[in-house]
């Protein structure tokens, strides 16, 4: 029977390494805030070098044991924590909403998106197959078999504090490897809870660590890491300097590293399309954790014949939005992260009217009252946007829509993948030619077809050109944590 812990009871503030709750080396602390209201929840371990390379001593220790476990083992483990994740999806919701921001339903669906992950990967840890190659030459027997990579450091961002490190962890340990990892220092508690279950589920001792770090430190304590060639795969989520930056630091050792990096996705409505569906799918995809997603539309491309009305009809769902804290039952849309993600939305939504564009419905920061914080800002949708604004060319990560207009197929297309990202893309269109063509046009590595929705765990996540490489999720998603070994066994004539 499974543990229902209570809110109170998931909030954990220092690092967890080898099976134990430890504070920071240095004994440094930070704050880890409210985004709603500013106010602090905790105050949690500051790690540095130290740290960072404790946790690689107790994930080196545990890889002898955990990589020769047998799979269903590795599997009933992976299986007891998603139990243990569903049975607290409540409380894990909430504290997702406290420190995150966005609206429990969204946070309490997190969760259950996130345990999805580690379900799915429980399964697959039985089935990591070899090949027997067939016989080339007689008295030679050759085969393939798939080895963990060994410890993986996994590193991930704060809009989706908990199915951002599920789906990298689940993963790894299905396939046999331990795990060494770092969440953003704006939500550590969620990554830190999500541990603790795990841990409770059966993760042995030095197989699972997590350490936590303010913006100041973390760069030096991730940097051991970078250079420990006993750490042999980076997996990481998050913007693209910071992916680059690690690939570059980790080359010494050669690592292999997964990174799934910024986006710029655009959202195509041809003339053809179900426009009330369009709408819709827009809605779902951009106003999903107030626009804070990697994969959600940035900018939206609506043929000129139906761009009126669709602008229209788009204005008048977004006006109708509630913003609020996520306490607020109501609440469809809550603050943003913290005052540099306000500021930069500010920045482009001004820099866009002074270039031409329009105002339909919001462009400016809320105050929603005395007892609530800063970081509010209306779902914003902008008419006549043009390449050269600053919301064309860069990632907003906020409830801003831009709306730009095309008048045939090709100009869309040029303009969708005139970008050097290629995370996701969407397009509306009922006519079958041109689903098959654009969908084959489109450079991306994930793209909707009629649909906003896009996330599966049975499906590969990851994108093409500055989006990164590597996959998550699906069967694809456990090659990754697994490397190939050939084996050549002669004399058997």
């Amino acid at each position: 029977m499974t543990q229902r812990y209570e809110l109170s009871d998931l909030i954990r503030a220092d690092n967890f390494i080898d099976g134990k709750w430890v504070a920071a080396a240095s004994g440094k602390r930070f704050a880890v805030t409210d985004p709603a209201t500013g106010e602090v929840i905790a105050q949690v371990a500051d790690s540095g070098p130290a740290d960072a390379r404790a946790a690689t001593d107790a994930a080196a220790r545990a890889f002898p044991a955990w990589r020769d476990a047998l799979p269903k083992d590795r599997a009933a483990v992976l299986h007891r924590w998603h139990a243990l994740i569903v049975e607290n999806a409540d409380a894990l919701g909430r504290l997702i909403s406290l420190e995150q921001g966005k609206p429990f339903v969204e946070g309490r669906g997190e969760v259950m998106y996130g345990a999805s992950y580690v379900a799915w990967f429980a399964d697959e840890a039985t089935r990591i197959y070899g090949d027997i190659i067939p016989q080339q030459q007689r008295g030679k027997r050759m085969s393939a078999v798939k080895e963990p990579v060994g410890i993986v450091a996994a590193i991930t961002p704060w809009n989706f504090p908990l199915a951002m490190i599920a789906r990298k962890i689940a993963p790894a340990l299905a396939a046999g490897c331990t795990v060494i990892g770092k969440p953003a220092e704006d939500t550590p508690l969620t990554a830190l809870a999500l541990v603790m279950l795990a841990h409770e589920a059966g993760v042995p001792p030095g197989a699972l660590n997590l350490i936590s770090a303010s913006r100041e430190h973390a760069q030096e304590a991730v940097a051991d890491w970078l250079e420990d060639g006993r750490v042999r795969k980076i997996t990481f989520t998050g913007s693209t300097p910071v992916g680059k930056y690690l690939a570059r630091e980790s080359a010494g050792t050669l690592k292999k590293l997964s990174l799934e990096l910024g986006g710029n996705a655009p959202f195509i409505v041809f003339d053809d399309a179900d426009i009330d569906a369009a709408v819709a799918g827009l809605m779902a995809s951009k106003f999903r954790n107030g626009g804070q997603t990697c994969v959600c539309p940035n900018r939206v491309y609506v043929q000129s014949s139906v761009y009126d009305r669709f602008a229209d009809l788009l204005a008048k769902r977004v006006a109708a939005l509630k913003v609020a804290p996520a306490t607020d039952p109501d609440a469809q849309i809550g603050p943003m992260i913290n005052a540099r993600a306000v500021e930069k939305i500010e920045r482009h939504v001004n820099d866009a009217v002074k270039r031409g564009a329009r105002i339909l419905t919001g462009g400016k920061r809320l105050d929603i009252g005395p007892n609530f914080g800063p970081n509010y800002y209306a779902p914003t949708v902008l008419a006549d946007a043009t390449p050269d604004m600053q919301l064309s060319c860069e990632e907003t990560f906020g409830p801003v829509v831009p709306l730009f207009r095309f008048d045939d197929e090709a100009e869309a297309i040029r303009a969708a993948n005139d970008t050097p990202f290629g995370l996701a893309s969407y397009f509306y269109s009922q006519d079958v030619k041109r689903i098959d063509r654009v969908a084959r046009l489109l450079e991306a590595g994930i793209v909707g077809i009629n649909e906003g929705a896009l996330a599966s765990e049975a499906a590969p996540f990851g994108g093409v050109k500055e989006s990164g490489y590597g996959r998550e999720g699906s069967k694809y998603g456990l090659d990754d944590y697994l490397s190939i070994k050939y084996l050549c066994q002669g004399g058997l004539e």
